[in-house]
């Protein structure tokens, strides 16, 4: 879970170098020049949200990472990570007089935009704060790929034995939402781990098949054979679904191509197999669980009516966003090394201001060289005090 910027100073845990390269991938894959607006509804960027333009009991709204650092320059900024289909709100109605100095021409709303109670600065079911001052044990938090709200672990729903194992997921809510996942997740979702008391001694951890409510009826499943080729495709749906670690360069990789077969439906098909599961908690899926889909028109619709469409596009997803960072050179920037034993909100200041230093060392090459002139060394002193300035000015703000 990325934390708020500015209201996460008591946090003095450090990233490791994997949890910096991703949190500057947040950042590298958007444009921290240009307001976002003119592009429309992008399909996935960084978005923040500023409490000193609108708090709490204001309308919410979200700014680009452009303008984050230009508009909102010592204003406090919480980060939201990435949403999907959002166009920057810099300067528009629900800014009163605020006008956004990168692209002041706006419509007064962008009707299209989705707001949750992460804008607010509350998140889960719970509708608690991140990081949660009142709360000595930080819950781990995890983001629904349908909803992107986060989630305590402790409130899915199910029982979770391995944080850092979790692939995507899929709460309950949005579950039910779009009914038709739970056949897709009898058969391809990582199975769910219950609490089920053989006897009235022993309580422990299984993980069931569907509609297993008791351990006879485990037994009895278990003791049924299947054929060879059943088995194999079975074992191999096995692997695909276990919740083992991986490399973030390996969740990355290009993923399956989505189904493409339209003349068979393959929901009916996996339907007519008649496989259930509990529909109950949140569901945890393998990463290349939206190429099993089916996309035919007649489940086109359904995804359509569930408001649900981007999951048959593969490159909607926050690792394909996330790849899209690590592939440029930021991503891999020596200077995950350099922060490597400061606190997290120490790592993202620099991050922040390494992105606002290249800005101003290329706008500044870009005038002089249209200008004809030579850069001296009295040029470059000037730009450096005029930096230390500004963050100077904006660490006075904060305080």
């Amino acid at each position: 879970m990325a934390a708020n910027d500015h209201d996460s100073h008591s946090d003095d845990t450090s990233f490791t170098e994997e949890e910096l390269q991703q949190a500057m991938c947040v950042l590298a894959g958007s444009d921290p020049e240009n307001c976002s607006y003119s592009r429309g509804y992008v399909k996935r960027q960084a978005v923040f949200a500023c409490n000193t333009c609108t708090p709490a009991a204001a309308e919410p709204a979200g700014v680009c990472l452009a303008c984050a650092n230009k508009c909102h320059d010592g204003h406090d900024i919480f980060e939201l990570y990435t949403k999907r289909n959002f166009r920057c709100d810099c300067g528009n109605g629900k800014f009163g007089d605020f006008k956004c100095q990168l692209n002041p021409a706006k419509d007064e709303e962008n009707n299209r935009n989705h707001y949750n109670h992460n804008f607010s600065g509350c998140y889960c079911t719970c509708e608690r704060p991140y990081p949660d001052t009142e709360q000595q044990d930080e819950d781990e938090m995890i983001q629904c790929v349908i909803c992107e709200d986060w989630f305590h672990m402790r409130h899915l729903g199910c029982a979770v034995t391995e944080p850092e194992e979790l692939e995507e997921m899929v709460c309950e809510a949005c579950m039910n939402k779009a009914p038709l996942l739970w056949t897709y997740a009898a058969h391809f979702a990582v199975q769910p781990v219950i609490k089920v008391s053989c006897n009235e001694e022993e309580e422990m951890d299984v993980k069931v098949e569907v509609e297993e409510e008791n351990c006879e009826q485990n037994e009895s499943r278990n003791e049924k054979t299947t054929s060879s080729a059943e088995h194999t495709e079975q074992e191999e749906m096995r692997k695909r679904s276990s919740p083992c670690k991986r490399t973030h360069k390996e969740m990355a990789g290009s993923p399956l191509k989505a189904t493409t077969k339209s003349e068979v439906c393959r929901l009916k098909e996996l339907q007519a197999q008649g496989t259930d599961r509990l529909r109950q908690g949140a569901v945890f899926w393998p990463y290349s669980w939206r190429s099993q889909l089916c996309t035919c028109t007649s489940c086109k619709k359904a995804y359509v009516a569930a408001e649900v469409p981007f999951l048959m596009d593969l490159s909607d997803t926050v690792l394909a966003y996330e790849k899209k960072g690590f592939d440029e050179p930021f991503g891999m920037h020596p200077l995950i090394a350099l922060t490597s034993s400061m606190d997290r909100v120490q790592q993202l200041e620099v991050i922040y201001g390494f992105n606002e230093m290249t800005a101003s060392i290329d706008t500044f090459v870009q005038q002089r060289t249209s200008e004809g002139k030579v850069i001296t060394a009295e040029d470059v002193h000037e730009l450096f005090e005029e930096l230390r300035a500004r963050k100077k000015r904006r660490t006075s703000a904060e305080d």
